[in-house]
């Protein structure tokens, strides 16, 4: 397998580090608008056979097409932010190759998140080509969790629940989000969505229905709010249950912080006039905050991604189960260089190529991780030491 990695930002870079210590692959090519970040994510790995770096658009189709062919990659993993979804999956379909993202194509007005993409869905699926959507940590590990779940320790779900929260603490910064800024405002800023059996889908405020989430191994009590994300569209497509929702654990600065900056409009993408020079102020606010990538040397703690199931168990008795994955910043650190939320995020397509390259997971059209069967990857995840945890919890009835 020959792999075209397509932005070398925070995850994108953890990427082939990930990759390095797997033999899957034949050889892996980073690309970015900046050559020489991604040049800097390839230099210290000592492989030049089987790793190296380019420079191309993401928002360019052609450029990007060109690129595919030059690597002669057979799968392309989009690792930019979700705007330059379309560019990337349209010049992998026309370069008859695999696509991989980790976060799905944006809403907007009657448009819910990776509706783009799914409108594509019959197309992929005549080619015989597969575009595997949503496989970061959340969208990704979130959703094979719940695929899990119904597989294994349910007869009926009443409720998926992707419940995120974290520890981590960054020295010497009074605001410092570990993850991209950019996406963070998009998701938190938009009205989040929830899915009903009865309802379909249907947006609330943002910042909405908050409750206190009890996390393992010692995180303990984080407030978690509703957020648009892409477990709610995905999960529901191929899990059967009666509810899907999504709450991240923000903390009361973060959410005051997202709401000062949409009050003064630096949210926008829209871009406007400073002189002589034109800029969208979401972007003014993502480069004057630290690469989040560059931050794990003063970050401490550990950051929990799960799902949350409610339902009944294989048993016939009620049932509430949390299944989760958990990462130490000292760890991924230690082990490979790169902070927390990144590692987490990337160790999932990495362990998703390798399924594909095995053959273990195939299929055509666009897919999301519930498609595929849960267990292959959980082992996986273990093998490349990082488990996932199970914890059994209270049923509410």
């Amino acid at each position: 397998m020959r792999i075209l990695v397509v932005g070398a930002g925070g995850v994108g870079s953890a990427v082939p580090a990930i990759a390095q210590r797997r033999a899957f692959f034949d050889h892996l090519v980073i690309a970015d608008v900046d050559e020489g970040r991604a040049r800097r994510a390839v230099e210290g790995l000592g492989e030049p056979d089987r790793f190296s770096a380019a420079t191309v658009d993401a928002s360019d189709p052609s450029a990007v097409e060109n690129l595919i062919r030059d690597a002669r990659a057979d799968v392309v993993l989009n690792a930019v932010d979700p705007r330059f979804n379309l560019p990337i999956f349209d010049a992998a379909f026309a370069c008859r190759t695999a696509y991989l993202d980790m976060a799905m194509t944006l809403s907007g007005p009657g448009r819910l998140l990776g509706d783009d993409q799914f409108a594509q869905a019959g197309r992929w699926e005549e080619a015989g080509l597969l575009a595997l959507v949503g496989i970061g940590v959340e969208p990704g590990a979130s959703d094979v969790f719940a695929r899990y779940a119904a597989d294994h320790l349910f007869s009926a779900i009443d409720e998926v629940g992707v419940r995120d929260g974290a520890d981590l603490r960054v020295e010497g910064y009074d605001f410092a989000p570990t993850f991209s800024i950019w996406t963070t405002i998009e998701e938190c800023l938009n009205p989040p969505l929830v899915w009903e059996r009865a309802r379909g889908h249907f947006t609330t405020e943002p910042f909405s229905e908050p409750e206190t989430f009890v996390f393992p191994e010692g995180i303990g009590p984080v407030e978690c709010v509703n957020v648009e994300h892409e477990e709610v569209v995905l999960i529901p497509r191929w899990v059967d249950c009666d509810r899907v929702t999504f709450k991240y654990g923000l903390g009361d600065e973060f959410i005051e912080v997202l709401r000062t900056l949409h009050k003064l409009g630096l949210d926008s993408t829209e871009p406007v006039r400073v002189r002589d020079v034109e800029v969208a102020p979401r972007d003014v606010v993502a480069a004057a905050l630290p690469d989040p990538a560059t931050l794990g040397d003063r970050m401490t703690g550990r950051t929990c991604a799960g799902t949350y199931v409610t339902g009944t168990g294989k048993d016939g008795t009620p049932r509430a189960v949390y299944l989760f994955h958990i990462v130490d910043n000292e760890w991924s650190m230690r082990e490979y260089g790169h902070q927390a939320v990144v590692w987490q995020t990337a160790i999932n397509p990495v362990i998703a190529l390798e399924l594909l390259a095995e053959g273990t997971w195939k299929g055509a059209g666009v897919l999301g991780p519930e498609a595929f069967d849960a267990v292959p990857f959980l082992d996986k995840l273990a093998d490349y030491g990082s488990p996932h945890g199970i914890e059994e919890r209270a049923p509410t009835r």
